[in-house]
């Protein structure tokens, strides 16, 4: 799936992934999406929780080794 931004948050632990997302989301028309890339195994559920609580939209999760890779519409 295209992704209009991508976000490299590798590295990054709780809640710096959801933090960096929110910040770039901002930045983002309504409709984009934006592809976030993290290494901490908490992030999947956080992402979750991050779309219910805001309103923008989980559109795919998917783990590929140590990496996972979410991808959020804005609202």
């Amino acid at each position: 799936m295209h992704a209009d931004k991508e976000l490299d948050a590798r590295g990054l632990n709780c809640p710096l992934p959801i933090l960096k997302a929110k910040k770039a989301l901002a930045d983002m028309h309504s409709g984009q999406v934006l592809r976030v890339i993290s290494t901490d195994a908490g992030s999947v559920r956080d992402f979750q929780a991050f779309a219910k609580q805001t309103g923008n939209e989980l559109l795919e999760q998917q783990t590929v080794g140590s990496d996972h890779f979410t991808l959020i519409k804005r609202r």
